[in-house]
């Protein structure tokens, strides 16, 4: 049991039924910024998860401690998951995946192109990730896992890693914010922004503020498809690991979900999943010039944008911001070349500049 998360400490009968693998470099560090929006002096703190891990960052390394030590306690030989074509998170659990003595299978979607996807693929393809390609009708995406996972000592872990047993990462992420907020790091803030993609992060976060005395609206701003998270999804993602803390902890609240806080936020999606805009590009180069972090236009720059807006409008004062984006360079040898015999004929289009 790993007496080092707030988590643990403050619920050992959870921390001892529910383990976690060491990871992930934690507590990742909070900074305040004295700045300027649209005129008004304003104080952004910020929440650096970027630095949650030694490999890669990113909100993705606090789910895998739980969610592979799950495949540990299991006796898996694989690890599977699924994401989009340069998902973060399909390549943060390749890595961690094979740090952790893991075979890794990603069963991939297209989406609009951007000019990382190639290098991601290029990641994998280092690691030894094996990639199937995933989506249509709903029978369809079932016979391409199955194809691919049957018969397999597989531990699959779901999009994005947000599962209850991964949301509790998040959990214990906000009791260490909660601890940093304490020992005068950064001041107390009404609001916290994060991105809102699978909702995990989210959810974690809402609850475990739920656990302590701080007012902190959690505002989730949703960057993925209204299919994947909406209002209800939402809900039930919170009602369920808020019942099952509680099933494996008498000592965590029956009724922590009613008393989470958080505010769905729909208008900052822009065109779509991974596809930018003006808000989103002008949050990613405040973030560059006056918070000192690298933003992208997927995730972290539209939940910024809202942050920035919401300064503008509604006169927020001393917002923190999550950061989910990952900041740990992965170089890659400048001969590579992506090996098109092993990458599904569909994913080529990637390393086309003309799609791009």
């Amino acid at each position: 049991m790993n007496m080092s998360k707030p988590l643990v400490r403050r619920y050992p009968v959870l921390g001892a039924r529910i383990p976690a693998l060491p990871l992930a470099n934690l507590p990742t560090p909070v900074s305040r910024h004295p700045v300027r929006w649209c005129g008004t002096p304003v104080q952004i703190s910020v929440k650096h998860d970027e630095k949650s891990g030694p490999l890669y960052g990113g909100n993705k390394v606090r789910k895998l401690e739980y969610l592979l030590q799950r495949a540990c306690d299991r006796s898996a030989e694989r690890i599977a998951t699924y994401g989009a074509a340069g998902s973060n998170h399909a390549l943060a659990t390749s890595l961690y995946a094979r740090r952790a003595g893991f075979a890794c299978t990603c069963l991939l979607s297209h989406q609009a192109a951007t000019a990382r996807i190639a290098d991601t693929l290029l990641q994998h393809q280092q690691l030894g990730t094996e990639i199937v390609p995933f989506g249509g009708a709903r029978k369809q995406r079932v016979q391409q896992q199955r194809a691919a996972l049957q018969g397999r000592d597989v531990f699959l872990i779901p999009l994005g890693g947000s599962s209850w047993v991964g949301n509790l990462a998040f959990v214990n992420a906000a009791l260490e914010l909660a601890s940093q907020i304490e020992r005068g790091e950064i001041p107390c803030p009404k609001r916290l922004y994060v991105a809102l993609g699978t909702m995990g992060t989210a959810v974690g976060l809402a609850l475990g503020l739920a656990l302590t005395p701080l007012a902190i609206e959690v505002h989730a701003i949703r960057v993925t498809d209204e299919h994947v998270a909406n209002a209800s999804a939402l809900k039930r993602l919170l009602s369920k690991t808020a019942a099952l803390m509680h099933h494996f902890d008498a000592a965590i609240p029956a009724k922590l979900a009613a008393q989470a806080k958080i505010v769905l936020r729909h208008d900052f999606i822009g065109d779509g999943y991974a596809r930018s805009n003006t808000s989103t590009e002008r949050a990613i180069s405040f973030a560059r010039d006056a918070l000192g972090i690298e933003l992208e236009s997927t995730y972290t720059g539209k939940a910024l944008a809202a942050l920035l807006h919401d300064i503008a409008v509604e006169k927020v004062r001393a917002p923190l911001f999550w950061n989910t984006y990952n900041a740990v360079r992965l170089d890659l040898p400048p001969s590579i070349k992506p090996d098109f015999a092993r990458l599904p004929a569909e994913f080529r289009r990637y390393f086309d500049p003309r799609v791009i």
